[in-house]
């Protein structure tokens, strides 16, 4: 079949099992927590012998993948969190998930290629940063003498000069395993609220696997876990676990 590349039309070739259900609290690059998994599950049509042959050769791959969550339509121009949001930059000059064709990529670590049970080959990746059930079009082996440039300037979007310490005490802590518990501290310490927000009384919710991590900025410079709820999920969001 030939495709008319004016009006293309693309299709899910698998989705991301990732520990977000929601968009809130993913790191805005994958690879500031390096510790974050999860699993690429094809669509059933796609389970195809031979896909894969030859992945295993590479580290990184990249995945070109859908803003599943985005509400609105795109605008010209936009403000940038790493601005505070007071700035205004054009659409192509960001990451902005609100594109006209809202599409993301992402570089992400190969933990294993397995065969699972229920949904055939899978991958499981390392440093994601896509919410739980991101549809995933298109993967690439990531080429390091090709897509990694030295000399590249980073414009605006330059690394932060220092992360948030963070507090987790003890009866919140507790509930978590050791493997968590450096996640999602490293998660808190990338400061997740929008750059426009900075009032220190105000509390905000982070969901990682089945925890909503409740937390606040102290002085700019601490993040303070605050509450820690289990939750399950219902079909009409999430509800306060009993335990």
């Amino acid at each position: 079949m030939e495709n008319n590349f004016e009006t293309l039309t693309i299709r899910p070739i698998a989705y991301m099992h990732s520990a977000f259900p929601t968009k809130f609290g993913i790191p805005r690059q994958g690879d500031v927590v390096k510790e974050i998994k999860g699993t690429i599950v094809f669509e059933k049509e796609f389970r195809k012998e031979g896909i894969l042959r030859g992945l295993e050769d590479f580290s990184h791959i990249w995945l070109i993948w859908g803003f599943s969550a985005t509400e609105g339509d795109w605008s010209p121009l936009v403000r940038p969190p790493k601005l505070g949001g007071n700035e205004k930059k054009g659409v192509f000059a960001s990451r902005s998930p609100n594109r006209p064709n809202p599409l993301g990529l992402s570089a992400v670590r190969i933990v294993e290629i397995r065969n699972d049970k229920q949904n055939g080959l899978v991958i499981d990746v390392s440093g994601t940063d896509l919410m739980d059930m991101t549809p995933i079009y298109d993967i690439k082996p990531y080429i390091p003498y090709a897509d990694s440039i030295k000399d590249a300037k980073t414009g605006f979007a330059i690394a932060p000069n220092a992360f948030l310490e963070t507090v987790i005490p003890e009866q919140w802590a507790s509930m978590l395993s050791e493997e968590d518990l450096k996640i999602i501290a490293k998660i808190l310490a990338d400061d997740p609220r929008p750059g426009y927000q900075h009032d220190p009384t105000r509390e905000y919710g982070s969901f990682y696997q089945n925890f909503n991590i409740r937390f606040k900025v102290e002085d700019e410079r601490v993040a303070i876990v605050t509450e820690i709820e289990k939750i399950v999920p219902n079909k009409k969001g999430f509800i306060k676990a009993d335990y």
